[in-house]
C-alpha cells in the first residue's frame, strides 16, 4: 500500500471524477491517499466486471477463486483496462 515518492499526494480531479460504463473492464489499483470506498487489500490488482453505480462508487464483479464476488470501489480506486 506504498506509494512511489511521484505519486504522493492526493489524487488528480480527474481521477477522481472518472466514470465506467456497465460491462467496462476494470483493475483494482487501491489508492492509500483516499480511504473512502477503498476496497479490501486482497482484492488489489485484481481484474473485474462493472456492473453498475451505487452512490458515488461502482459495483464491480470479480473472480476469487472459485467464486464470483462483489465489490464496492470509489473510482479513485479502480483503473480502466485497455
Amino acid at each position: 500500500m506504498k506509494k512511489d515518492i511521484r505519486e504522493k499526494g492526493m489524487p488528480s480531479a480527474s481521477k477522481v471524477l472518472q466514470e465506467f460504463n456497465k460491462g467496462e473492464k476494470v483493475i483494482i489499483k487501491i489508492d492509500s491517499a483516499v480511504v473512502k470506498g477503498m476496497p479490501y487489500k486482497r482484492f488489489q490488482g485484481r481484474e473485474g466486471l462493472v456492473l453498475g453505480k451505487q452512490g458515488k462508487c461502482f459495483v464491480i464483479r470479480i473472480k476469487d477463486g472459485n467464486m464470483e464476488k462483489t465489490v464496492l470501489a470509489n473510482p479513485v480506486h479502480l483503473k480502466a483496462l485497455r
